[in-house]
């Protein structure tokens, strides 16, 4: 018995989304526990700052420290920290328990919370869109759900995996319906590309850090929620039916990664996606590991279609690449629809980045040293969004392809023409996806 009194000291490990989730729905009035931080990793410039006393609650009228995650060692020791609680997502199983070693040779207990505690009810159902790792094609899936949602008449809310990256306390609850709700938010590139393809399709999304709220507001309006998963996490509601996709270009990924592996067993769908892509070897296998893993699990597949705007200019010219940012840094991808389509197109030469890169962009190429020679549209803040800007003027290419989701000559001033890469999600093989929804919408009376 170690003869300590009063509540247990707890630090939540995580990357500006699920540990703020976890926090909210376990801590915030537990009198039984005391939050001594937040530690924060992935996002720059994320630590540093406070979680701050609204949302934080009663108990922590100063709001909580928010600190990088290098300091876990002397944190835990400094201030004689019980547990250290794990809250982000997409890191192989490996990094989990150097982390927990870290933790445990410091003298506290390492946990992971599950679902079935931080999943939150709603009164009308939900579909859940998650993956095993960042890249699979998540937000593609969920905007062909929302439209086939919308054919039968259904009101459809997108809740989003959070980015809360700003002012916490602002961000609390967000709801977008256009693109000027995205400039008042100041909305990233990252919460951009996430957004914007839905709100061209007609969808109000929600997001922000009080996800109880959140699904509150998003149910007064809603005949059914589309759970539009990031990273690999399990949702933050509990799913009527939960579809997770898995990926042929990175075959055995379905169980090296936290909590990638734990989404997979949850899944009563699993969509083996950009099957247009991948070799019949490696689609086979995904789809043997995933009848070994969830043999309970309905299997269908999907593509992946990728075109480009204007093909044409691309042809014969030097080209510059730009990619969605998340998937080709965490998602651990070398390269991505903008690479593939460029090819397509017979590009005369695609251009490295790294030979212009300003400071700001080599940084992320040393974090991230498995990146090919594209260009991840970074812009978690104002001076990294100008980095990207000034890394891709300097290139020497005639055309720049931008295969990030949103309107990145929107957002910065480029001295090149750009075009854009667009993916879509389509059915592949039978049964196909849209037959099973047919059959959960009947079983729920919603046709």
């Amino acid at each position: 018995m170690s003869g300590k009194t009063g509540p247990k000291r707890i630090v939540i490990m995580g990357a500006a989304g699920r540990d703020f989730h976890n926090f909210n729905v376990l801590y915030r009035e537990d009198p039984a526990t005391h939050v001594v931080a937040f530690t924060a990793t992935q996002i720059p410039k994320i630590a540093d700052r406070r979680y701050p006393s609204v949302l934080a609650g009663d108990y922590y009228p100063d709001g909580i420290p928010i600190v990088h995650e290098s300091e876990i060692e002397a944190l835990c020791h400094e201030q004689k920290i019980d547990q250290v609680i794990l809250a982000y997502s997409d890191i192989s199983h490996a990094h989990v328990m150097h982390k927990a070693s870290i933790v445990l040779a410091a003298g506290a207990d390492f946990l992971m919370l599950g679902p079935e505690q931080t999943m939150i009810q709603s009164r009308v159902p939900v579909i859940a869109v998650c993956a095993v790792r960042t890249g699979c094609g998540k937000s593609q899936t969920a905007r062909w759900l929302s439209q086939k949602l919308k054919q039968h008449g259904l009101g459809v809310a997108v809740i989003r995996h959070p980015m809360p990256y700003g002012d916490l306390e602002h961000q609390a609850i967000q709801r977008f319906a256009n693109k000027k709700d995205l400039d008042t938010a100041e909305c990233t590139i990252e919460e951009r590309e996430e957004y914007e393809p839905h709100l061209a399709q007609g969808n109000v999304v929600y997001a922000g850090v009080d996800y109880a709220g959140i699904t509150r507001r998003a149910e007064s309006e809603a005949d059914v929620i589309l759970w539009d998963g990031g990273n690999n996490d399990f949702p933050f509601i509990r799913p009527d039916l939960h579809i997770v996709l898995v990926d042929p270009l990175r075959p055995g990924h379905e169980t090296t990664h936290h909590p990638g592996e734990a989404v997979l067993r949850m899944a009563d769908i699993v969509l083996v996606a950009k099957v247009n892509s991948a070799s019949d070897a490696d689609i086979q296998q995904v789809t043997e590991n995933v009848k070994s893993i969830n043999p309970g699990a309905r299997i269908v597949r999907g593509s992946s279609q990728v075109t480009l705007d204007d093909p044409e200019a691309i042809t014969g010219r030097r080209t510059i690449i730009v990619e969605d940012g998340p998937s080709i840094t965490h998602g651990g991808m070398s390269y991505g629809a903008g690479y593939v389509a460029a090819t397509q197109a017979q590009a005369e030469e695609i251009i490295d980045p790294r030979s212009v890169a300003v400071e700001e962009i080599s940084r992320v190429y040393e974090q991230y040293p498995h990146i090919g020679p594209v260009l991840p549209a970074v812009g978690y803040h104002p001076s990294q969004l100008q980095a990207l800007r000034d890394t891709i003027n300097a290139a020497d290419a005639e055309v720049v392809v931008s295969a990030t989701p949103c309107d990145l000559g929107a957002l910065i001033k480029i001295n090149k023409p750009i075009v854009r890469a667009r993916y879509e999600f389509a059915e592949a093989g039978r049964p196909g996806l849209g037959s099973l929804i047919e059959k959960f919408l009947e079983e729920r009376g919603l046709v």
